[in-house]
């Protein structure tokens, strides 16, 4: 197979939009409920278990014509916190940025505390991150901690 051949079957270059890249492949699915992709009506590519000389293998979307709020990409941090954030605009890359994780989290994790408010009344979880580069929790209402081996993901 000649050269212009391979490149006829890569997948086509996003003339805008937001590339994620360096997602682990076993979150990636998690990565594609926390941003509502799946409801989304413009092209979505989602590459798993690709080759990565850094991660071993990982995971990429690219959504076209689609820039998500900065609030929303920080949402996948808990489940991919070395992912990167790529908005293409005219074929090019014009920014690019690490997620970080937010000061707090709504709605994502799950308490382990059984008696916590959250686990017993129809609410939404909030926990406070006070440890970001451990991955540390607390939650708002029962102040259990979780670390970043006890988070589960809603």
């Amino acid at each position: 197979m000649n050269d212009k051949n391979k490149k006829e079957l890569a997948v086509a270059a996003l003339e805008n939009g937001t590339v994620i890249d360096h997602i682990p492949s076993d979150s990636l699915f998690k990565v594609v409920d926390l941003l509502g992709i799946q409801s989304l009506e413009e092209n979505v590519t989602i590459g798993n278990n690709l080759d990565s000389k850094k991660y071993g293998k990982k995971g990429i979307i690219k959504v076209a014509n689609v820039t998500f709020p900065e609030a929303t990409l920080n949402r996948i941090a808990i489940a991919a916190p070395n992912a990167v954030i790529n908005i293409i605009k005219n074929y090019e890359v014009v920014e690019k940025h690490k997620v970080s994780l937010p000061d707090d989290i709504y709605g994502i994790v799950k308490c382990t505390n059984p008696k916590c408010i959250t686990n017993n009344e129809p609410m939404r979880t909030h926990f406070h991150v006070i440890d970001r580069e451990n991955m540390v929790l607390k939650c708002h209402y029962c102040e259990r901690t979780e670390n970043k081996d006890k988070i589960t993901l809603k």
